[in-house]
């Protein structure tokens, strides 16, 4: 391509392991403003009450509203015991990682009695997004959705829906959720799994005392609607589904897709997921409902979440009808649903090369724990300080072996310590992701913080660079902030390094991201004035 002009490219291959202020905003720019009080409030779920942490007493928190190239201001007063931080997922922080949330990677937390202004400008984005705390397992309580609407006069690419409903599924638990995974962290075994999944913090009608905890959301018959669904579960790929409902995906991840039709959807932890439904059936009450979707043999929670799908004018007293989920082992449809999700331009992405023009120099990262640091990596890659962390990632595991083969629990020298990968500003970047085998494989969904990626090809078993890259999907492959490795196999994504700082990778499981299963980018300065990591903030949290 005649516009194509990097100064380098990197290639990486991440082998996953599933057991071990100064800002610049533009003038015309809106600037809407929030208050977090982070506070404890008993709440009842399940016929078990306990205190949790939420954002203004809420659970699930707030929505943000913004638009497209609006200034978002939102003031987090932490009033609860523990030190927290909270990550705006998905939104691209350019040359902002101040503004980013994850603890001990762009920011410390901020104490009890603490406060700190996250400041961000929304910029070249619009759509589905959501924010949750990103310390601990806090973030089983502490989150919400983020609504950006497009630019004044511009439409969406899809009908004009009657409205909009904001559907976040997440995880509760009856005992307390930092409790739960500090026992586990002591036994050296996986936490207890959830008692419950819940839509919009609810678990429906099917769980004990959950009557009048069931979320219902009221609809006309012949028109249509648009769901912004979100996944905030810990530990969980879940279906969705609306019983006698067909679902028309048309954006994941606040990036539109081509539409295509289906009566369930597969949603991974952190990813979002717009549909539009259209009221069309008889006129009654019908079930949403949600359940893991889990093809390798661990222990998960199985148990369906419920919630309603009333049209207008039909009392409460008529019986819902139940979806049609698929198995919850359905590897099939989790293939074929994901195959089907493709960017909505046909054009080729601008910075995707051709393979002509591809040559990537050979970069493999080997298995290693990440260990977080005594202080921000931002800050110390900012202000240049010692021994903070090393940018010596390695290069290639150190120990090669067939990856998706028989299980192995063989010590494979695995090697601990905060180490990241450094990148040149403006490069492209190729990163395939091999699940592996060790105690078992298992599906991953990994998530970049600062940038959007292309899902350019995904496959089974494992990677084979000398053919795999042959089938990639470069003219259409979609476009998201959180990807999914299938069970026992591969996936390769590209970005290109224009947003400077230092960017946290990780497998959105928390369970994996506590156990190490992370790193962290940091991406060098570029040439020019507005190429540079900006100014941290003056009330930026102490360490």
């Amino acid at each position: 391509m005649a516009d194509m002009s990097f100064r380098n490219h990197t290639f990486l291959l991440l082998v996953l392991f599933g057991f071990l202020g100064l800002i610049s905003f533009p003038a015309e720019a809106a600037i809407k403003k929030y208050q977090f009080d982070i506070q404890v409030k008993n709440v009842s779920r399940l016929c078990h009450a306990k205190p949790i942490v939420t954002v203004n007493g809420r659970f699930p928190g707030p929505t943000i509203y913004a638009r497209e190239g609006d200034r978002v201001q939102i003031n987090v007063t932490n009033h609860a015991k523990y030190n927290l931080s909270i990550h705006w997922h998905g939104l691209k922080q350019y040359r902002n990682g101040w503004a980013d949330g994850p603890a001990y990677i762009t920011q410390c937390p901020i104490q009890t009695g603490g406060s700190y202004t996250y400041d961000f400008n929304v910029t070249g984005q619009r759509g589905t997004l959501w924010w949750h705390a990103h310390i601990l397992w806090l973030r089983a309580t502490v989150y919400g959705a983020i609504v950006i609407m497009p630019k004044p006069g511009t439409p969406f690419p899809f009908p004009q829906p009657a409205r909009e409903f904001e559907i976040l599924l997440g995880e509760w638990w009856n005992n307390d959720v930092e409790e739960v995974e500090k026992q586990g962290n002591r036994m050296g075994l996986p936490p207890n799994m959830s008692d419950a999944h819940t839509i919009n913090g609810k678990p429906g009608p099917l769980f004990p005392c959950s009557e009048k905890h069931t979320y219902a959301m009221e609809v006309e018959k012949g028109k249509t609607y648009l769901l912004r669904i979100i996944n905030a579960a810990l530990n969980d790929e879940l279906f969705f589904a609306i019983a006698g409902h067909n679902m028309t995906v048309v954006e994941v991840d606040a990036v539109y897709t081509k539409p295509f039709t289906t009566q369930a959807i597969l949603i991974g932890p952190g990813q979002t997921t717009n549909i539009l439904v259209q009221a069309n059936q008889v006129a009654g009450r019908y079930f949403m409902a949600t359940r893991t979707f889990m093809d390798a043999p661990i222990p998960v929670d199985n148990k369906t979440a419920t919630a309603i799908f009333q049209y207008k004018g039909i009392p409460n007293t008529v019986l819902p009808s139940l979806p049609q989920l698929p198995s919850g082992n359905d590897t099939s449809f989790a293939l074929s649903y994901n195959k089907k999700l493709r960017s909505l331009n046909s054009a080729q992405p601008k910075f995707l090369p051709h393979m002509s023009q591809w040559d990537p120099f050979s970069c493999f990262l080997k298995q290693h724990i990440f260990c977080d640091a005594p202080t921000a990596l931002l800050q110390a890659h900012y202000f240049n300080m010692k021994g903070v962390f090393r940018t010596d990632f390695p290069d290639r595991p150190s120990t090669p072996f067939n990856y998706t083969g028989a299980p192995l629990t063989a010590n494979l020298g695995t090697s601990t310590g905060t180490r990241v990968s450094k990148l040149a500003f403006n490069s492209t970047v190729e990163l395939v992701l091999q699940d592996t085998n060790l105690l078992t494989v298992e599906s991953h969904p990994f998530h970049l913080h600062g940038y959007n990626f292309f899902v350019v090809g995904t496959g089974i078993g494992n990677f084979d660079p000398a053919k795999d890259p042959a089938k990639y999907n470069l003219v259409d492959p979609i476009e998201r902030n959180t990807v999914g490795v299938p069970t026992g196999g591969w996936t390769a994504i590209r970005f290109r390094a224009d947003n400077p700082g230092v960017w946290f990778m990780h497998c959105h499981l928390e369970l994996h991201t506590g156990w190490g299963l992370k790193t962290a980018f940091v991406v060098e300065d570029g040439p020019g004035q507005d190429q540079s990591v900006l100014p941290p903030p003056k009330d930026l949290p102490a360490c």
